[in-house]
């Protein structure tokens, strides 16, 4: 009795070996594919690091690169503005949760001058959306690694309200350097938006370079802390000059050296 054999859907037996052999070197070029996607984006990653001198840092070739940034042209500081970098729905979001928690600014290093920073502050929660879209949005702009970044604080000025003259970096040989810097390090750039238009008043002055800005809603200004070379720059000297009318309200988000502890 002859014995009838299953034959199996697919190709005819002798065209099998073939077949399985296409199979294994379709597969084996997929893996090659795959390692040599990974080997470019190892290179990618030890390039960038290479260039960077630490991940809290970014560069004013990099920021130049974004649309709409312009630079101030002074030789003693990198200075840079963004006009428009918020949306006015979001500057609206950020100004309700400042009026929420807001309390009164404090320095890091007491001068002995009640009147030196008069405006009310408040440390703006990390998960609220219009926070993490903020976030997003400096990420994009400067490519700082985001664990090196302070939780972004918010500030209220009302008429008559100033911080006088002063830089963002701390002083080594100030009364509590070793208590904010000794985890995080120096702080490296700083980023700060304007929430709304002012009445009057309230400009940011930088003194060493003889530039002011008058607030704008929405528009960004940032600058780096350090000189070229490394060195802690006190052209960055700026104040925030007094409210004559109306209110004012800002976002700032400084950058460390190291990760920032957000415990």
């Amino acid at each position: 009795m002859a014995v009838k054999r299953r034959v199996r859907e697919g190709a005819p037996v002798a065209q099998r070996p073939k077949i399985a052999k296409q199979k294994c070197a379709a597969r084996r070029g997929s893996r090659n594919k795959v390692a040599q996607r990974l080997s470019a984006c190892r290179a990618v990653t030890a390039r960038y690091h290479r260039t960077m001198t630490t991940p809290g840092e970014t560069s004013a070739a990099h920021l130049m690169a974004q649309p709409g940034v312009r630079r101030v042209p002074s030789p003693q500081v990198e200075l840079f503005t963004l006009p428009g970098f918020l949306p006015g729905e979001l500057c609206e979001a950020l100004m309700a949760l400042i009026d929420i928690d807001r309390r009164p600014s404090t320095i890091a290093d007491p001068n002995g001058d009640s009147c030196f920073r008069t405006s009310e502050t408040c440390d703006l929660d990390p998960g609220a959306p219009a926070v993490q879209e903020v976030e997003a949005r400096l990420f994009a702009l400067s490519g700082i690694d985001p664990a090196h970044g302070e939780p972004i604080q918010g500030q209220r000025y009302e008429a008559g309200q100033e911080f006088k003259a002063h830089t963002d970096y701390f002083e080594p040989g100030g009364e509590d350097f070793a208590r904010y810097c000794s985890v995080a390090g120096q702080r490296t750039w700083t980023f700060m938006a304007y929430l709304n238009d002012v009445e009057a008043g309230g400009a940011t002055r930088f003194k060493v370079i003889d530039k002011m800005f008058q607030p704008r809603r929405g528009m960004l200004v940032g600058w780096n802390n350090h000189r070229t070379d490394g060195s802690l720059n006190p052209a960055t000297l700026h104040h925030a000059m007094k409210v004559r009318k109306g209110l004012k309200y800002v976002i700032t988000k400084w950058y460390r050296e190291r990760p920032w502890r957000w415990e």
